[in-house]
């Protein structure tokens, strides 16, 4: 219990940067304190986002806004259909005076990428950027480079139009650690917006927190304590999508084609740890694992057609198996 409890009092020292950062964050961002929560989730976690929502609900803005908070290079990358691996990574360029090849690096070697709408770039588009987002490295020519620490991949998508878009790849969704779903604002919140954003002033964020930091964090995030019964929810509920039936869950047997990949234990852990840090704690509790369980399993469990003509989704799965599995 001593381990538990120093680990506690360093999780609550080293967290302090959290409240002044959403405080920052709120000056621009009303409200959405579900995606700020789960980005910081990401940065503590090492693992990239993946956020959908219809056009005007300030995706951009908020990824732009928390990594003004953060002292680290940041590039937004417009996805279109006509963009080229090269205009992601970099290219070699030719030298005519020395008769030398030159390395040109491209947008990717950032710390921060805003991938925007990247369900529009083709597939060998999505290949660069899955190499950058796994091997934390790029390619160009024969050299390859590593990438700075933070590296940390947040892609927007958009649900209704899906004309002159490419589904993305199940293996590329599947290294996404969370996937977010945006909603409109509340009627306050939007009574805000409208006070906030119709005065022509320019909103400014100061810098909180170095990338240093928030490597130092990570490694506090690894130390926080998962009890054994906790690991063994982690992995009933991650079983329990591909074996339903084994969890007396026999109805969803027909409605679930894929279920979710080891990965998905893994990022579930990290996750859940990571929330645990947000809210000063060295510990994770069930309430963790089912805060963040939806964001980390929605899109990688894969549904049947059955499912689709009942028109049941992947989240109504993902929540009937943790309303089935006995919290510990």
């Amino acid at each position: 219990m001593e381990d538990i409890r120093v680990i506690n009092e360093k999780v609550k020292k080293e967290a302090m940067f959290i409240e002044e950062l959403k405080a920052e964050i709120a000056k621009v961002i009303v409200g959405q304190n579900y995606v700020i929560e789960r980005i910081l989730v990401g940065f503590l976690g090492n693992g990239h986002i993946l956020i959908e929502g219809v056009p005007g609900l300030a995706k951009t803005l908020i990824i732009k806004t928390v990594s003004d908070a953060v002292q680290t290079k940041f590039q937004r990358i417009q996805f279109t259909p006509d963009l080229l691996p090269a205009d992601l990574t970099g290219t070699m360029i030719y030298n005519p005076q020395s008769g030398n090849f030159t390395v040109k690096k491209g947008p990717i070697f950032s710390n921060i990428i805003l991938a925007d709408e990247i369900n529009r770039a083709p597939a060998k588009v999505q290949s660069a950027l899955l190499e950058a987002m796994q091997e934390k490295q790029v390619t160009i020519g024969e050299t390859t480079f590593k990438l700075e620490e933070p590296f940390l991949v947040l892609a927007t998508q958009n649900p209704i139009e899906q004309e002159g878009t490419y589904p993305l790849p199940e293996a590329q969704v599947d290294r996404f650690m969370l996937k977010l779903k945006i909603n409109y604002p509340e009627k306050e919140e939007e009574r805000e917006i409208l006070e906030r954003m119709t005065t022509g002033q320019e909103l400014k964020v100061k810098k909180i927190i170095s990338p240093a930091a928030i490597l130092h964090a990570r490694s506090v995030v690894n130390e926080i304590y998962v009890d054994d019964k906790i690991k063994n929810y982690i992995v009933d509920i991650i079983l329990a999508t591909r074996y339903p039936e084994k969890y007396k869950l026999e109805d969803l047997k027909n409605l679930i084609a894929y279920g979710a990949s080891p990965r998905a234990t893994i990022y579930l852990t990290t996750a859940a740890k990571a929330y645990a840090f947000l809210n000063g704690r060295g510990y994770v509790t069930p309430e963790d694992v089912k805060s963040i369980g939806m964001d980390v399993l929605r899109h990688r469990v894969i549904v049947t057609y059955e499912a689709e003509a009942e028109e049941t989704t992947s989240e109504d799965i993902v929540k009937s198996i943790f309303d089935a599995i006995e919290v510990p």
